[in-house]
């Protein structure tokens, strides 16, 4: 790499184009997921649709699987430029369906849609990141696109409030549509002279991981529903999570499962981080708004707070770079996450002020926003170019259906749980932020080890060139 590349940052000329795209299409990820969590509890009540509350989190989280696997491969195959432009037209056809829907059946479908392009719009992004910047520009790069939820953090709850309250819930999803078209604008000429083709051989297309990949999502979405099936519901439960385990071991490196040292432990804690955080936040807005007396418009502001935390920790550790090494980032995240769901349990087992919550919330996007940018970086750093779109759909796989699963069991378990329903949920997720605190140490291979970057291919056996 020459001085100028390292001195012109990502902001330089070469870069500029790309960075602005990027960054426009996390922006727009970011002011959907922000807005959609605040006005659900009133769609959920709009539509009379409180069965379907958690299933319309976890289907797009199930659904996005499956388009993240498909742009994973397509992206090693082709290069990211087709699969970014495909995923941000499904992006777009999923919120036309909710934001028109007259049922919650509907708006859950439109979710699902979605969901399949948002989910394949993350790992294009990510394999883009890897073609287009060099490694040094990797962790400014990543904290930029945690800077890109500033401003949808500053607006989105808030003005997704007050949409809803003065005119519709329905334009929330519909306003949305209108960032599609700046954002596009933007992206075309950033990939237009990117090469499209990967180096060395084709790589073939993996039928059978998208195979696994809907397997997982249906197995999530059975998940969802067991709790409406009398009699057999407990066995449908176990089935479905059974089978979402099984599929998921053929996506992601081998190990993940067993928390092997390096990057299989990098994967794993990144599914953890989301089961714990995705899992508790969309029900905080929901325990204001019911428990609380909270307008949509002030429920929103909650999560205002986290993401701004999100953003600000995530440009510190970009700035600390090698000061401060990726796993102590990775154990004072998932430690703040874990103190942050407990306040959260304390304030809804024991009546606290609402303030514990929403101040312990704030610890909690500043811990996502030191480990997420980590484990991205990880990541890449352990790929090669032939494999980093399955690694990146690996750990996009990870962090969907991590939360995908906590959401479905926490769904199932504000169900069971009628008498102190939010206290039970905070408490599942306080379980699994323990279990990634313990985690935490693995991602840091053994020097010298066979997980140590560049010492072994980590890939299953399934996704090694013939």
């Amino acid at each position: 790499m020459t001085t100028d590349t390292q001195t012109a940052g990502i902001l330089g000329r070469q870069y500029l184009l790309a960075t602005v795209g990027a960054c426009a299409l996390v922006f727009l990820s970011a002011f959907e997921s922000l807005a959609v969590t605040t006005i659900m509890p009133l769609v959920s009540r709009d539509l009379d649709g409180a069965a379907l509350y958690a299933l319309a989190f976890a289907g797009p989280l199930a659904t996005g699987v499956m388009g993240m696997v498909g742009a994973g491969n397509w992206s090693d195959r082709r290069g990211p430029a087709a699969p970014l432009y495909s995923s941000v037209a499904l992006f777009v056809l999923g919120l036309l369906i909710a934001g028109t829907a007259g049922s919650m059946e509907i708006l859950v479908l439109g979710r699902l849609v979605q969901g399949l392009g948002g989910g394949a719009m993350t790992v294009a992004l990510y394999v883009l990141v890897a073609r287009v910047y060099p490694p040094a520009l990797h962790p400014k790069i990543f904290a930029a696109f945690a800077a890109s939820w500033v401003v949808p953090s500053l607006v989105g709850p808030f003005a997704a409030g007050v949409v809803a309250q003065l005119s519709s819930w329905h334009w929330v999803f519909l306003g949305v549509v209108g960032l599609v078209v700046p954002a596009l604008l933007m992206v075309v000429p950033a990939v237009r002279g990117m090469d499209s083709e990967p180096p060395g051989d084709p790589v073939p297309w993996a039928f059978g991981r998208m195979g696994w990949a809907a397997l997982a999502a249906v197995a999530v979405l059975g998940l969802n529903l067991s709790a409406g099936v009398p009699g057999v519901g407990g066995v449908i439960a176990a089935v479905a999570l059974v089978l979402a385990l099984v599929a998921l071991r053929p996506l992601v490196p081998q190990g993940t499962l067993t928390a092997r040292r390096g990057l299989p432990s990098v994967i794993l804690v990144r599914g953890l981080a989301s089961a714990a955080f995705f899992g508790a936040e969309v029900y905080l807005p929901y325990l204001l708004t019911e428990r609380y007396a909270f307008t949509p418009t002030f429920a929103g502001l909650t999560l205002t707070g986290a993401a701004l935390a999100w953003a600000g920790a995530s440009a510190i550790q970009g700035r600390l770079g090698g000061r401060l090494a990726d796993d102590l980032a990775i154990k004072i995240g998932a430690s703040l996450v874990l103190v942050a769901i407990l306040s959260t349990l304390a304030t809804a087992a024991f009546a606290l002020p609402a303030a514990v919550a929403i101040g312990g919330w704030i610890l909690a996007g500043g811990g996502m926003g030191l480990m997420y940018p980590r484990l991205s970086v990880m990541t890449l750093a352990l790929s090669t170019p032939e494999n980093q779109g399955f690694n990146s759909a690996a750990m996009s796989i990870s962090d969907s259906l991590g939360g995908a699963l906590s959401l479905a069991a926490t769904g199932l378990v504000f169900a069971a749980f009628s008498a102190s329903p939010f206290a039970a949920v905070f408490a599942l997720t306080a379980v699994i932020a323990v279990v990634g605190v313990v985690m935490a140490p693995r991602v840091a291979a053994r020097p010298g080890s066979s997980d140590a970057p560049g010492a072994a291919d980590p890939q299953p056996e399934l996704t090694r060139r013939p």
